[in-house]
């Protein structure tokens, strides 16, 4: 049985799904941040600015599409050894305005409490109350999923969070398995291990790798956090729904780099009998990842590089995905696929 897992038919759209403006934390208003990244080769954002769910339809245009969403936080304190669970909600329409974990009084801070009178609830119900627990934050998620809205876990090194706590969050759509905001300040937020604890318990769940950013250094500084963490949305055209769409169906990947060097392109993704192919820009390694010891790798001569690789999944494989780094040392990653769902 063939199937193709990254189309190279479709268009492919940079986009970042994580990103800070004036409305909350960050130092660019959203104007600015289109122009910023669309300046560098991007056609999507999802402005997730802290906790006020604010749309920007007026910024969407034939070369852009400003995704609508906000990032929603959970902590147990905020000593220096407090931890706490970040998660973004992106909603799948653009007509969805309905902040759906609203409470009337509490969580808005910064900047973000000057727009409260502009943020859409459902009136009739009562205050979300946030509790962080796994149960708490399954309530939330919850609250995401049923409410439209493609649910992301965020940057758990910066969170303080480990296993214990992150195998017990039910839901989700994806998880950051890099958010370059959190890299470009000092943490090691490349979290593959994080997301292969995840596949491993079972959680079916795919990956993004975001900014996170606020811009408070000079965009030439090598501090400035934009432009590490990207993910290709494969779609067959630029529009909102297309999509997000495409991040349900997880027909994307995702790329590290810096303002000045992007990963490596995934060009196409093909499982066929047992195998998965795939063809990539040029590359110094391409590595298999499974839920077992079976890793396996293909890798280029010293000064050469190569451009596609095809790997035998052993049958009692439960999943795989791959990561492909360029010879700068870049990486893009794909998402997991579950063989059950290939056979």
């Amino acid at each position: 049985m063939k199937k193709v897992l990254i189309d190279e038919t479709l268009g492919q759209y940079r986009a970042n799904l994580h990103c800070h403006t004036t409305i909350s934390d960050g130092s660019k208003t959203p104007e600015e941040m289109k122009e910023f990244y669309k300046a560098h080769g991007y056609s999507a954002i999802a402005f997730t600015d802290h906790e006020a769910f604010i749309t920007h339809n007026d910024l969407t245009d034939d070369s852009f599409v400003a995704l609508n969403g906000y990032e929603l936080s959970v902590s147990d304190g905020w000593g220096p050894y407090s931890k706490c669970c970040h998660i973004c909600f992106v909603a799948l329409e653009p007509d969805n305005d309905i902040d759906v974990c609203y409470h009337r009084t509490q969580y808005l801070w910064g900047n973000a409490a000057g727009y409260r009178d502009k943020i859409r609830f459902d009136e009739s119900q009562p205050d979300f109350v946030r509790e962080y627990t796994a149960e708490g934050i399954n309530r939330l998620i919850k609250r995401g999923r049923d409410g439209g809205f493609f649910v992301t876990y965020n940057h758990p090194t910066w969170s303080l969070e480990d296993y214990s706590n992150y195998m017990g969050y039910e839901g989700l759509n994806a998880m950051e398995i890099v958010n370059y905001g959190c890299v470009a300040a000092g943490y090691d937020d490349d979290n593959g291990h994080a997301y292969d604890d995840m596949l491993r318990g079972g959680k079916r769940i795919f990956c993004v790798a975001t900014d996170d950013n606020h811009n408070s250094h000079p965009d030439s500084s090598p501090l400035c956090d934009s432009f590490g963490g990207c993910t290709v949305i494969c779609a067959p055209r630029l529009e909102y729904r297309a999509l997000t769409s495409a991040l349900e169906r997880g027909e994307f990947y995702s790329v590290s780099g810096t303002s000045t060097h992007r990963g490596p392109e995934i060009k196409s993704l093909v499982w066929e009998d047992g195998k998965v192919t795939i063809k990539t820009s040029a590359a110094r390694n391409i590595c298999l990842l499974t839920g077992s010891r079976g890793s396996q790798i293909k890798a280029a001569n010293d000064g050469e590089t190569i451009t596609e690789a095809t790997f035998s999944i052993a049958e009692h494989e439960t999943y795989f995905r791959l990561t492909v780094t360029d010879r700068e040392g870049y990486k893009s990653y794909t998402n997991a696929y579950f063989t059950d769902t290939l056979k």
